[in-house]
């Protein structure tokens, strides 16, 4: 019993210690929403040029079946290629560090890939994938897989030689220090890489989206621009930040399950 009740006393007070973390960012969120609808209310400001917040919450409700719909079409591309951007990058980190011959001469070519400005792969992919779900994935795969195969290889070559040169010492093969030490040393890197190419992928598929689609949160940008539907415009950017938001977070419960040991951010413990 006095066990049960301890538990319970614990998760509130961690509940309560989250709210007062989320507190500050809350307060400021709500300062520039009334600062912002305040300000369009005071000068006039066309609905065309800028919506307010109230008139974007309006757009929000009345088109919520439509935003839903649109959001699972984008939610699907992002998680497809980000899946793929994560498989693709970690192959390459590990071809690079395990064949060193090939990583000389692979690690500059996609260096120079990732400085093609994707906005104009986009219609190219459209031309050779048509305008069904693979030109979006492979889009997002190309954007996204580059900070996984930085991060993996900070990981994966930062390991301590002292650490490598015991396994050496006791028979250990390449393949082996690979994979119990290399690959677990490099995972705290490689969620990193994750957490930041999750936020490329929702970036990739709204670019997707913009060079051809029929369905989907850019697609619903694009046509409400066309409308001059401003509040609906600003109304699919909140969910595209919402989606955005929830998927990082998803990135970075997984981390806390799959690397415990590897330090945290924590912005509230920050001056």
């Amino acid at each position: 019993m006095t066990m049960a009740v301890t538990e319970k006393a614990a998760r509130s007070h961690e509940f309560a210690t989250q709210i007062i973390r989320l507190a500050p960012g809350a307060v400021l969120l709500a300062v520039v929403l009334i600062l912002w609808e305040a300000a369009i209310r005071l000068f006039s400001v066309s609905l065309f040029v800028l919506p307010a917040p109230s008139d974007i919450a309006g757009a929000l409700v009345t088109n919520a079946a439509t935003l839903a719909a649109a959001t699972l079409v984008t939610a699907k591309e992002v998680l497809i290629g980000f899946a793929l951007a994560v498989i693709v990058g970690i192959a390459l980190a590990l071809l690079i560090v395990r064949f060193r011959l090939l990583g000389r001469a692979l690690y500059p070519l996609i260096v120079l890939f990732q400085t093609v400005p994707k906005v104009a792969l986009a219609p190219i992919f459209i031309l050779w994938f048509g305008y069904d779900l693979a030109p979006k994935v492979i889009l997002i795969m190309v954007i996204a897989f580059f900070p996984v195969t930085l991060d993996m290889l900070a990981g994966l070559q930062s390991v301590e030689q002292s650490f490598v040169s015991l396994m050496r010492s006791v028979g250990a093969r390449d393949n082996d220090v690979m994979l119990h030490v290399r690959i677990p040393h490099a995972l705290p890197h490689l969620m990193a890489g994750m957490k930041v190419a999750i936020t490329f992928s929702v970036i990739g598929a709204i670019v997707g989206e913009f060079a051809g689609a029929s369905a989907g949160l850019g697609y619903v940008i694009q046509f409400a621009s066309t409308q001059l539907d401003t509040p609906m415009v600003f109304a699919a950017l909140v969910v595209v930040s919402v989606v955005g938001v929830v998927f990082y977070y998803l990135i970075e419960m997984l981390e806390h399950l799959l690397v415990p040991w590897a330090p945290k951010f924590d912005a509230a413990n920050r001056i």
